[in-house]
Formats: C-alpha cells, sequence, structure tokens
C-alpha cells in the first residue's frame, strides 16, 4: 500500500508541475536541444498541456491526448507552415484519455477503462459528437493503467495493459498487447509478458510489432534496461515478472526460470530512461540513412539518483535486426534538471517528425534542411 502511495503522489506532484509550466507557457528552451547537423527543431503548438500520444487524421488534424489532464485536443496547421494556428478541445473530463488513433473518419480514445469512438469528428471540431462506446470492458487499475492504442496493418485495435504494480504475476490480460477485433468485441492476447508499453509501430515492410517496455523499478541505478521488442508473431513472451533484459532474473519471480525460453529484447535501451512512443521513419525528408529507423522518446527516469533520458533516442536496424541505440535530440534535461519530457512521436506528410511534451504542454516539429 505503501509503494502504491508514492506512485500516485509522484504522479500527482508531475501532473501539477507540468500544469503549472504548461499553463504559464515558459520554461521551453529549445536553444538546448542538439540534434545532428541539417536539423532543426522549433514550436509546432504551445498551449497542449498535458501533451501525450499523438494521431494525425487523412485530413492533417493532429489529435492529442493527455493523462492527468483528462483532454483531448485537436491541433491544426491551416496554413501549411510548419506552425499550428489553432487548438481546441474535443473533449474533457476523460478517465486519463492517453491514447487517440484515427480510422475512416473517426476519432478513438482510449481511456483507462474503455475505448470511445468520435464519428465524422472533423466535420465538427466545433461542436463534437458525444462518442459511442466501442470497448468497456478494459481493467480499470490506475497503476499503468493509461492504454496505448493503434490500429494494425491487419485493422484490428491494439491496445497494452500494463502491470497494475511494479513487480507481481498478475492474471491476464494485465502485462499484455491486446487485439480487438474493429469492432471492439471479441479479443485476444497478442504479446505475453510485457510489463507496460506506451508505444508501438508495425515495419514498413514486414509488418511485423515492435513495442517499448518499461522495465522494473528498484533494482538499483542501473538495472534493469528498458526494451525494445519485436514481436513477429502474436503469443510470444517477453519475460515479465520473470526476466528482465536479455539474461536478468527477477530476485522474487525468476527462481527456477530460464530466461532463454523468453523473447528477448531486440535492443536494450536505458535503465529507467520510460522509453515509450516510437515510430518508423518512412518519409523522404530526412537523409538516406535514417529511412526505415526507429525513433523513442524517451521520457525520463524519475527514480534514478542520476537522471537520465529525457531525449529522443534513434535505434539503427540493419536486414531487420537493431544494431544501435544513440542519441538524435537531447537537451531537454540540463544540469539533473528537466524541462520538458517527450512523450510520442508523429510523423507529418511533408516527412517532419512531431514530438509532444507533457511537462512544458507543447508540441515540437524536427525538420531537416540542407
Amino acid at each position: 500500500m505503501r509503494f502504491h502511495k508514492i506512485v500516485l503522489q509522484g504522479v500527482l506532484a508531475a501532473a501539477l508541475t507540468a500544469c503549472s509550466a504548461a499553463a504559464t507557457g515558459q520554461g521551453i528552451r529549445l536553444e538546448q536541444v542538439q540534434l545532428p547537423p541539417g536539423f532543426r527543431i522549433q514550436i509546432y503548438a504551445r498551449n497542449v498541456p498535458g501533451a501525450r500520444s499523438m494521431t494525425l487524421s487523412s485530413r492533417g488534424t493532429l489529435f492529442v491526448g493527455t493523462r492527468q489532464i483528462g483532454r483531448v485536443y485537436a491541433v491544426r496547421d491551416k496554413d501549411n507552415d510548419g506552425k499550428a494556428d489553432e487548438v481546441s478541445i474535443i473533449s474533457e473530463g476523460l478517465n486519463f484519455p492517453n491514447g487517440v488513433a484515427f480510422r475512416g473518419n473517426s476519432l478513438y480514445v482510449a481511456e483507462i477503462d474503455r475505448v470511445l469512438k468520435y464519428k465524422k469528428i472533423e466535420s465538427r471540431l466545433a461542436n463534437p459528437p458525444p462518442p459511442a462506446v466501442v470497448i468497456d470492458n478494459l481493467p480499470s487499475d490506475l497503476h499503468h493503467g493509461w492504454k496505448f492504442i493503434r490500429f494494425g496493418p491487419d485493422g484490428f485495435i491494439y491496445i497494452p495493459v500494463g502491470a497494475p504494480c511494479n513487480i507481481c504475476a498478475p492474471p491476464a490480460p494485465y502485462a499484455s498487447i491486446l487485439r480487438f477485433s474493429p469492432g471492439g468485441g471479441s479479443w485476444e492476447v497478442f504479446a505475453h509478458g510485457v510489463r507496460n508499453s506506451v508505444g508501438f509501430d508495425w515495419h514498413p515492410k514486414t509488418k511485423e510489432l515492435w513495442f517499448t517496455d518499461n522495465g522494473r523499478d528498484f533494482l538499483g541505478d542501473n538495472r534493469p534496461p528498458d526494451e525494445l521488442n519485436r514481436a513477429p508473431k502474436k503469443g510470444l513472451h517477453f519475460g515479465y515478472p520473470y526476466c528482465h533484459g536479455r539474461s536478468i532474473s527477477d530476485p522474487k519471480f525468476g527462481f527456477g526460470k530460464d530466461c532463454r525460453r523468453f523473447i528477448p529484447p531486440a535492443m536494450e535501451l536505458g535503465p529507467h530512461v520510460a522509453s515509450l512512443g516510437m515510430r518508423f521513419y518512412t518519409g523522404r525528408m530526412f537523409p538516406p540513412e535514417y529511412h526505415g529507423q526507429i525513433f523513442i522518446a524517451e521520457h525520463g527516469s524519475w527514480n534514478r539518483s542520476i537522471p537520465i533520458g529525457y531525449r529522443v533516442r534513434l535505434v539503427r536496424l540493419e536486414k531487420g535486426r537493431a544494431i544501435s541505440y544513440e542519441d538524435f535530440a537531447k537537451g531537454w534535461l540540463v544540469g539533473g534538471r528537466a524541462w520538458g519530457r517527450p512523450v510520442d512521436i508523429q510523423q507529418m506528410p511533408d516527412g517532419a517528425i512531431l514530438v509532444s511534451d507533457d511537462f512544458a504542454g507543447a508540441i515540437y516539429r524536427i525538420s531537416y534542411h540542407k
């Protein structure tokens, strides 16, 4: 019980700080952000308190979910100059509406325990329709309860259900990624042993699912790593709560378990960096060496003696294998203090990428210029 109180207090404190930073509009220091030569970062939208997961409609409206703020935003760049002209609230008072996805002409919003559908939303941004409930049987636990949501290449809805704890052995559907039929009726577990994924994408050629997963806490500053995982088919087990990273046996649940029985991560990421949104880059604005590579937003550590994360990193692939893990954009953490926390990545039609920041209440645009 004490651990849950500590976590909840930390979550609420972070929410209040983020709200304060976003409300004042102060603290954004883009001059601190370091990028490879030729890249540039600018503010795409400033007044988006708690900005988390993003999705883009076919008509160019960016929809943004939040967590504690309880809102969903519509962000529009009407004149296509790379800066938003309008930020409006689609809905508020929702239950941690972190996840958003767009399909057809409808916006899907994932709350903690259900998924809502706003039909024909773009024709009614000024007067949004009441949503229909698509899924209403998700677990309601607050701990790792906020949901990410996306439609896969198969047309199914993918939703992770985090473990309701730091470390435990919960029953299904916890600690997994679920796959729902498009109408939200039947479901199955697509991936097992996933502690807390808040971001995934499909390889543009193989259509295989890749996802980030946050490692457990309280094994020290440098263990275990966060993970980037690859799930080429359903039914695979990625180790939680028995094993972490490639070979770290859990001191409580790992006894008698052979870590070689589980699927190892495609890449071990930084310890406690809170790896969240990830995207394969499929645009043409960036140089060829970035095509088909993975960008990951690292929200940043909360329980490490020396903070790390608070950056966007790049995982390079070669012949379908992850071969390196390196900085792409860093500078949200300065002198051990963070002024921003990246959450999600969204590629735009022109090939630029957007990065959401729930701490500063902003969305940034990263572009490349020869």
